[in-house]
């Protein structure tokens, strides 16, 4: 019997997701160690351990997992928190500013107080190296290695972690950065080394030098992680298979992640898209909004068929060109502090408790307002169940620190001050939705919502009230929905390579041949990763654009269209998506279409988590019905005496007519006043807008009954 756990490091818990052959998920949650992630890992699996029946020793659990899918934070928060390695970089001279100069777009246009982002490496430590390459990879200039030679003795003495290497036009050839790079691993050999060429060898000076850079900045920092997590399964007896998640995703080996930190910047929600889908099949649904609200940061993100993916993205206002799953994120989660700004006007975030001190109904400290205290004031959390009643909330402490912050500047009462945070929190998170929809040209309305996180399903509602979305999924794993999703991911390997050519005049050989050369590549990751051949596939992209346009479209094309040099087929693909991402096409007016790169992606399966439909238990409830509590109503804005609900309880069929709450041990779900709510086969809280029964089909087995 094979054990998996997902495990999810976030800024507030550490969540966990065991899965045994046969039997359903079992969920964990332990509190993060921010100055230490590893000990949470630890901690939480000690836990795990202590649970089993009967109870098992730490070393002898840990030595029968078979494998531990990891999420981190490491290189997200070194980034936002600007705590990266000291870095140096090796670039062409002339270009060592274009970490400032960037692409010479002001961000703001109008923000006359705009102040531009401050560099991952600061000028003094960024060398301009004589020496240059066409843009066909010919060497114009040689190399200059004295001046290699020099950048280094400065690095050595100015104490450098890590060093970036980012020539012009290396993409069409390495050999420059190849030789430079060989200098620095001679004379700084305990340095972090980050190579343009294998961190991202494509077109676009400024997006390759930032990636690299940042590739850089966060490195020594995730390897420093890495050992110590390394060394802390170690030393417990774990001799399973350790993979890390990062931001496409997918999964990799931890010495990959060393080599290539940049592909975990952003990966911590990436595991949600793929649970989502999980879920809504069983709705006979390929597409869902996948959201995930945790003590920090909330996450968006949609999914149709498989989970959205862009090629660059942005953290903390810095470029990364690396293809990473469309997630949209902002600082609204359970630890979001509630504040008044300079007109006096309540706005929720971006700054958090975090877990430490906390709200400040944890009791550990915390004084400011959060959103996590509103939901105790307004009746949605029980004090003395959260966590499974293993953590007691002080709700004397909730109520002071918003009288105090929000309630009495406001002239409100303490409750009015809390219905009021909680309104800003869902309408911040339903602005984030629309990021991810409605700017993306989708209509939320059509999408299935998935509300993850420990808080998530108590703001569902609202948000979809806001958004008019008529069903919402809760999973029962809906507060580990990211660890869940982990334990279903694949093992992925990006390759790209530029080909500048027009549609109209391709060389299919060579487009034929860099394809090939790209495969041959991730047959051989892939091989080394034990996966078997007939668990490999290979998926093509080309980045392609209108001639003079600044943007492109990543468009998947199937390898028979190129095999049988199918411009037709590939321009009308094109045209297609371009009208579905902007609007409009140029297909009438016959424009030439140009491409710009060419990716590839080798993908590994590997075995997914088994899970067994519940049995039918019919509509009635009232088994699971654990009392009434006064809960605010946010359709009528009033307190009222709602029935409570075990969730645990609750089996595949019953019926539980909103307002009412739903507790299990590590979420609660508000099904409000607007909504209806029915378990689904899988054991899943459907959540449907009243009027709307057409929606329960979907939720149940046409040959059962419908409840009445």
């Amino acid at each position: 019997m094979t054990l998996k756990i997902g495990i999810d490091v976030g800024g507030t818990f550490t969540d966990f997701v065991v899965v045994r052959d046969g039997a359903p998920p079992v969920i964990y949650k332990t509190l993060s160690t921010p100055s230490d992630p590893s000990i949470a890992v630890v901690d939480g699996l000690s836990e795990i351990a202590a649970s089993q029946k009967p109870a098992m020793s730490l070393p002898a659990f840990a030595a029968t997992i078979d494998t531990l899918v990891h999420g981190t934070t490491v290189t997200t928060n070194a980034t936002l928190t600007s705590t990266g390695a000291k870095c140096g970089l090796l670039t062409t001279e002339g270009v060592r500013d274009a970490l400032e100069m960037r692409r010479g777009i002001r961000e703001e246009q109008y923000n006359n107080r705009y102040t531009n982002v401050k560099p991952l490496v600061p000028r003094y430590l960024r060398a301009g190296i004589r020496g240059r390459l066409d843009r066909n990879g010919r060497e114009l200039q040689p190399l200059d290695l004295d001046g290699v030679r020099s950048a280094i003795e400065l690095f050595k003495r100015e104490g450098v972690q890590a060093v970036a290497i980012c020539f012009m036009n290396s993409f069409a050839n390495p050999a420059q950065e190849r030789a430079a790079a060989e200098l620095v691993k001679r004379e700084l050999p305990g340095a972090y080394l980050s190579v343009s060429t294998d961190v991202l060898p494509s077109i676009r000076f400024y997006e390759r030098v930032s990636t690299t850079a940042l590739n850089a900045y966060v490195g020594p920092k995730l390897n420093h992680y890495l050992d110590q997590l390394v060394g802390r399964l170690g030393a417990i007896g774990f001799k399973g298979l350790l993979l890390i998640m990062q931001s496409n995703g997918g999964v990799i080996s931890p010495q990959l992640a060393r080599d290539r930190a940049a592909l975990t910047l952003l990966s911590g929600p990436a595991g949600g898209p793929g649970a989502g889908l999980f879920y809504v099949r069983a709705h006979g649904q390929d597409k869902c909004i996948t959201t995930d609200m945790g003590g920090t940061s909330f996450e968006a993100s949609v999914a149709v068929r498989a989970p959205m993916v862009k090629n660059d993205g942005e953290i903390a206002r810095h470029k990364i060109a690396l293809p990473m799953l469309d997630i949209h994120t902002i600082g609204a989660g359970g630890g979001s502090i509630g504040w008044l700004d300079e007109g006096g006007l309540l706005r929720m975030g971006p700054q958090s408790a975090g877990a430490d001190p906390g709200p400040a109904c944890y009791g550990k400290g915390g004084k400011l307002p959060t959103t996590t205290d509103a939901n105790v004031v307004l009746g949605y959390l029980d004090p003395n169940y959260f966590a499974g009643g293993r953590m007691k909330l002080d709700t004397a402490a909730a109520r002071r620190a918003i009288d105090e912050h929000i309630a009495r500047p406001m002239g409100l009462t303490v409750e009015e001050a809390a219905a009021g945070m909680y309104r800003v929190a869902c309408n911040n998170m339903a602005q984030g939705v629309r990021e991810v929809t409605i700017k993306r040209g989708f209509d939320p309305r059509e999408f299935p919502f998935i509300p993850a996180g420990g808080a998530g399903p108590i703001h569902a509602c609202l948000i979809c009230l806001e958004l008019e979305i008529p069903l919402q999924i809760v999973p029962r794993e809906a507060s580990v929905l990211c660890a869940f999703g982990m334990l279903m991911s694949e093992l992925k390997h990006d390759f790209v390579r530029t080909f500048v050519s027009r549609l109209d005049g391709i060389d299919w050989t060579r487009l034929s041949n860099l394809i090939d050369a790209m495969q041959r590549d991730g047959e051989r990751q892939l091989s080394e990763e034990r996966i078997p051949a007939a668990r490999r596939r290979y998926d093509v992209r080309l980045d392609c654009r209108y001639i003079r346009q600044y943007h492109e479209v990543s468009l998947p094309v199937a390898r028979d269209l190129i095999d049988r040099r199918d411009t037709a087929g590939i321009a009308k693909a094109f045209h297609a998506e371009h009208n579905r991402l902007f609007g409009y096409s140029l297909a009438q007016e016959a424009t030439p279409i140009e491409i710009i790169n060419v990716r590839v992606q080798a993908i590994g399966a590997t075995d997914k988590p088994a899970y067994r439909e519940e049995a039918w238990a019919g509509a009635d409830a009232a088994h699971a019905l654990k009392g009434k509590r006064s809960v605010y109503v946010p359709e009528t804005r009033k307190f009222a005496e709602v029935p409570v609900y075990d969730g645990h309880r609750l089996r595949y069929g019953n019926r539980v007519i909103g307002p009412a709450l739903i507790e299990q041990e590590t979420t609660a779900v508000f099904v409000s006043n607007s909504y209806d709510c029915v378990v689904d086969a899988l054991g899943s809280f459907a959540l449907f807008a009243k009027g709307r029964e057409e929606l329960v089909a979907s939720c149940i087995r046409q040959t059962e009954e419908v409840p009445a």
